[in-house]
């Protein structure tokens, strides 16, 4: 892999798969340079490795791209942070008050389309992206449009501004105020603003294109199927139920030069990166800015993005404040019975501490 010694990254990433997850794929960059490795396997049943390099279903990283190109267009005059979402996009009726800036940093209060989860336990489904259900339609196609009306058919969550809460809904209907505004595709802005530009050639907005057109690993879900448990190969799946919310594929040499290329000021005017990294207080100690969370390590600020797709896939992404140090990596998982929120937050917290 690399010509690095660095065992306490190997040991970081092996970690992961001990943990129970099926691959890894880890890329850092600091002061010692580049250093890749990997870690488990690239399909059940194989001996290789996970690919170097390979395309992964990146789930939520997709919001900092969407994000970014919404603060290029504020940049250009073409919007307003703080102006509302509604006069651009009539054919939805928006309620007035949301704004954009509500939109990046998921404080306009409209319903989560793939379900709300409320602190007290109760849940309020949304459009099928988890379990059998998921499992058995992942080849669904949806039209943004869908989502967007889905969403509008359930009752707000809260008043626009008033609490913070995560939802895909808010970059939907951005990637949509793009197309608004541009006249063009999202893909075609993503591509003419970002891709092309940092030649990031391995990154794109699938549309709902199944396949991972790439090198790859295999992704693997697990649901509960009465009382036996399945799983299931899901490397192909329509990643347009999460359109612009968590729909992209990258690779984590293209997510590493996209993270520094965006921390160093390449992508936006010093103020807008400002906006992006400063968080939003509603939203507590995960320290969400606008498609961007902070993260104080003690001896410094990180930003970072992860994401994981409805089954099988994930990703990091994580970069010092001046982008010359940054963690990426591809996550896969296999057929192991673990419990994600148990397993997941020791194991990137021993990574973190071993990059930063």
């Amino acid at each position: 892999m690399s010509q690095q010694n660095r065992p306490e990254l190997q040991k970081a990433a092996q970690e992961f798969v001990d943990a129970g997850f099926g691959g890894l794929e880890l890329r850092v960059h600091d002061e010692h340079g580049e250093w890749v490795g990997t870690a488990g396997l690239r399909e059940l049943g194989s001996s290789d490795k996970p690919p170097v390099n390979g395309q992964v279903r990146v789930g939520s990283v997709t919001k900092t791209f969407v994000s970014t190109v919404v603060l290029q267009l504020v940049a250009e005059g073409k919007l307003e942070l703080d102006g509302p979402v509604a006069p651009h996009l009539a054919a939805f009726e928006l309620d007035p008050r949301i704004t954009v800036r509500m939109l990046l940093n998921h404080t306009s209060g409209l319903f989560n389309y793939t379900g709300e989860y409320f602190p007290d336990g109760t849940v309020v489904a949304g459009l099928p992206a988890t379990g059998k259900e998921w499992a058995d339609n992942r080849l669904k196609g949806y039209a943004p449009e869908e989502l967007v009306e889905f969403a509008l058919g359930k009752p707000a969550r809260f008043e626009p501004g008033t609490e913070w809460s995560y939802a895909n809904t808010n970059y939907t209907i951005a990637a949509l105020l793009i197309e608004s505004v541009t006249g063009r595709s999202f893909a075609e802005e993503l591509d003419r603003r970002i891709l092309k530009p940092l030649e990031l050639t391995d990154t794109l907005e699938p549309g709902d294109r199944t396949d991972i057109p790439g090198p790859h690993s295999h992704g693997y879900f697990r649901y509960a199927d009465r009382d036996d448990s399945q799983v299931v190969d899901v490397t192909e799946q329509n990643p347009s139920l999460l359109f612009a919310a968590g729909s992209m594929l990258s690779t984590t040499q293209d997510l590493h030069v996209f993270m520094s290329a965006l921390q160093s000021g390449k992508l936006l005017p010093a103020e807008l990166l400002t906006e992006m990294r400063t968080p939003e207080p509603m939203s507590g100690p995960l320290n969400y800015g606008l498609g961007l969370f902070a993260q104080d390590t003690g001896s410094e600020t990180i930003y970072h993005h992860n994401g994981s797709a409805p089954g099988g896939y994930g990703a990091l992404m994580f970069s010092s404040a001046d982008g010359t140090k940054t963690l990426t990596a591809a996550i896969t998982m296999g057929d192991a019975d673990v419990d994600l929120l148990q397993i997941f937050p020791p194991a990137l917290e021993r990574l973190l501490k071993a990059v930063f």
